[in-house]
């Protein structure tokens, strides 16, 4: 029995128009940036035509929907999956393992890790783990005992008790973070926010300090007498064909201050 007999018959409709949504696109713009025309692609959205394969990579290519996704259009209209998610230590993942750890061999002395969707921590340089130290050997384990970059900003006992601008850098991040988790239909975040929103205040989770129109706002930490001062740079890969390439995140943390900088090269 193929998948087409198990599609919903709205299934696909709805993921169609749920990432036209997302994505703040009318039916004639996605149209003009897919090279559908408005006739077939309204079509589509009412049910009233099936999409082939060709169609689906089509429209979820101009929409920017993530491989996992893509994935749940392919089902929703009968087709098998396209994408795979390998493990890190797939063979087949090796090239691409091989760059992560290049590029967080070159980012030291400083701070950098490896992050999913869901800002789960994959991999981490030596920089970035003597970082986390600075803050006591237990601290994931007083964030919930899972290595999420989100809980150590967000978890009551994670970086707040440290961070001297924390009523600026907050909000901010807290608000990148569900945009993230919107664009790429991330669920795993959603779910990480909403375990974390129960720490926070209402000005953590909507407001923010004024803060002077820097071109960017670093993270202060100050503990034991110690003082870091950093701001950060994300890589992603551009052309992946597997989920957890196109998942990857590349967090680099630089220095805001000299002092920063001197430390961080004194101690490699």
């Amino acid at each position: 029995m193929s998948l087409q007999t198990f599609a919903s018959n709205d299934a696909f409709p709805a993921l169609l128009k749920t990432w036209r949504s997302k994505r703040r696109l009318s039916q004639l713009e996605l149209a003009l940036q897919s090279g559908v025309s408005q006739r077939h692609l309204s079509f589509l959205e009412s049910g009233r035509a099936k999409p082939s394969r060709t169609m689906i990579m089509q429209l979820s290519e101009s929409l920017e929907v993530p491989l996992r996704e893509r994935n749940d259009w392919l089902v929703a209209a009968g087709f098998a999956p396209m994408f795979r998610a390998r493990p890190l230590d797939d063979p087949q993942m090796a090239q691409i393992m091989s760059a992560v750890r290049m590029m967080l061999k070159n980012a030291e002395p400083y701070p950098a890790l490896a992050i999913d969707r869901a800002w789960n921590i994959r991999l981490t340089n030596n920089a970035f783990d003597m970082l986390g130290a600075m803050l006591g050997e237990d601290i994931w384990t007083r964030v919930g005992g899972e290595r999420n970059l989100m809980r150590l900003f967000f978890h009551p006992n994670g970086l707040k008790p440290f961070m001297t601008n924390w009523a600026t850098v907050a909000p901010l991040l807290w608000h990148r973070a569900q945009r993230e988790a919107e664009a790429l239909g991330g669920a795993e975040m959603k779910a990480v926010l909403t375990d974390l929103a129960q720490y926070q205040d209402a000005e953590t989770l909507w407001g923010a300090e004024d803060a002077a129109l820097v071109p960017v706002l670093p993270c202060t930490i100050e503990k034991d007498g110690a003082r870091v001062s950093f701001f950060t740079v994300i890589a992603t890969f551009g052309t992946a064909q597997d989920i957890t390439a196109d998942e990857l995140r590349i967090e680099s943390f630089f220095p805001a201050d000299d002092a920063t900088e001197k430390l961080f090269k004194g101690l490699a």
